[in-house]
């Protein structure tokens, strides 16, 4: 593959899209969850969609259930629980695998471009770092996602120019995005 507009993934209702169809937008992918500790980031994700939409970017949300069982429910739970608590109006996709055998190409792409380099500093990272080592222990080298709330930005050629993991600050988040655009 030579960018992200060569994939086509399922929207929420199972339906094939192919991320072509976001061509010459800054799009953010991130693989979400409804019951983790970083589930609150969907309010400054939601504040830079309708921020930045109009000027060319995207977020996709693809939400997953391999991170300690952290979205357990149906992709209509999922879409209900994100715009009743968070207005989350951005694109949201089918639950998917990020890790293993069965882990979505995309975001097996999305890693081999970028792969992970570590939470950062503090005992809060540390932590995660911790638990995260446990919990992909089962995938081996087909760990490519952490945790919940990675970030992949992606320019306008559709390529990966950017990783944020979940412990990055959302304003370097912004930050990006607007660079980009």
């Amino acid at each position: 593959m030579s960018n992200v507009y060569d994939f086509t993934v399922k929207d929420r209702k199972g339906n094939e899209v192919s991320l072509s169809e976001y061509k010459g937008k800054v799009i953010l992918i991130v693989n979400t969850a409804t019951g983790c500790g970083f589930t609150p980031h969907y309010e400054p994700l939601e504040a830079m969609y309708k921020e930045l939409k109009d000027k060319g970017f995207e977020i996709l949300d693809f939400p997953c259930n391999q991170f300690a069982n952290q979205t357990p429910g149906t992709e209509d739970e999922i879409h209900e629980f994100c715009t009743l608590k968070f207005g989350a109006d951005f694109p949201q996709f089918k639950k998917i695998d990020v890790n293993g055998e069965t882990a979505d190409p995309l975001f097996a792409y999305l890693a081999s471009e970028k792969p992970f380099k570590g939470f950062g500093k503090g005992i809060k990272n540390a932590a995660l770092k911790k638990f995260s080592d446990m919990n992909n222990k089962i995938f081996g080298d087909k760990a490519y996602i952490r945790w919940n709330f990675t970030k992949f930005l992606v320019d306008r050629e559709g390529n990966v120019v950017e990783r944020f993991e979940p412990t990055e600050e959302m304003e370097t988040v912004k930050a990006a995005a607007v660079a980009a655009l």
